[in-house]
């Protein structure tokens, strides 16, 4: 399987800055687990939407996958409480 390449939007980016030290370095093992596997075990497709979403601890991210241009876009990260909102 090849990879995938990865883009983070800008307001992704800016979604890491309030989450702790420890949490954000599982966060991004994660994310670049999924240019390996855009659909890991425990993803989920949303309903109504093209995202996908994955979880890590409290944490949740939302991306899109593009297969034919083997790409995955990072939409959002957040707490769980306020992901979806």
């Amino acid at each position: 399987m090849a990879s995938y390449n990865l883009i983070i939007k800008r307001s992704a980016e800016k979604d890491f800055k309030p989450i702790p030290k420890e949490d954000r370095k599982r966060l991004v093992m994660k994310i670049r687990q999924l240019t390996l596997d855009p659909r890991p075990p425990g993803a989920e497709k949303l309903k109504g939407d093209a995202y996908w979403r994955v979880r890590q601890g409290d944490y949740r991210v939302v991306y899109l996958i593009d297969d034919a241009s083997q790409t995955v876009t990072i939409e959002k990260v957040g707490h769980r409480k306020e992901i979806y909102r």
